[in-house]
């Protein structure tokens, strides 16, 4: 029977290879840049995760933008929030798209949110531009692909990027340093569950 002495022993060589392993890493990564961030995929939690990235940024005193398509028309809790904090906002505020059904005021309204969106992308005094549900307006051609893989290809090399939504365009994925996918396993509203204030908007 192996003792506690022998069962500790072996535990730290484990975990000293890992260590090793991951300091390693960490010595390897030394490229200085603004990173490109897609969070897409079915589930719930990609806007969430969008804003809580946007969270941590002003924690660290570092200048916010955020984009926002589609949900415009909702009271938005990480708005109220985060204007408080000095974030700037440039805001569709048309809703989904299946309330509105009207197709070019949509467009109309998806090109002047881009519009400031894209000083944002110039401007070097943003360290982080939140773009969320930027997925939608590209695939709905509201917005050209060629326009956003553009303005952020020319963005300042410090300036990080974040794009949320469904279906990311393959290009988009192509040129982005991280992208996640949330998957969908239960959400509460295929329950008929009310989405909730505080926890869905």
């Amino acid at each position: 029977m192996v003792d506690h002495n022998q069962k500790d022993e072996r535990y730290k060589a484990r975990q000293q290879k890992v260590k090793e392993s991951v300091d390693a890493k960490v010595n390897a990564a030394q490229i200085e840049k603004g990173l490109f961030l897609i969070i897409t995929g079915n589930g719930k939690g990609k806007s969430t995760s969008g804003f809580g990235t946007v969270a941590r940024a002003v924690g660290h005193g570092l200048r916010c933008g955020v984009g926002q398509f589609i949900k415009g028309t909702w009271d938005c809790g990480e708005r109220n929030l985060l204007e408080q904090h000095d974030v700037t906002f440039a805001v569709m505020a048309t809703g989904f798209t299946w309330e509105t059904q009207n197709k070019e005021a949509d467009k109309q309204a998806a090109q002047t949110t881009w519009a400031e969106c894209k000083k944002m992308l110039a401007d070097e005094h943003y360290d982080l531009v939140l773009l969320d549900e930027m997925t939608y307006m590209v695939n709905y051609g509201y917005i050209e692909l060629d326009d956003v893989l553009t303005a952020i290809s020319q963005r300042p090399a410090h300036q990080s990027v974040i794009i949320t939504g469904r279906a990311a365009h393959r290009d988009l994925i192509e040129v982005a340093d991280t992208v996640s996918e949330v998957r969908n396993i239960k959400h509460a509203f295929e329950s008929g569950i009310k989405a909730r204030k505080g926890v869905d908007w």
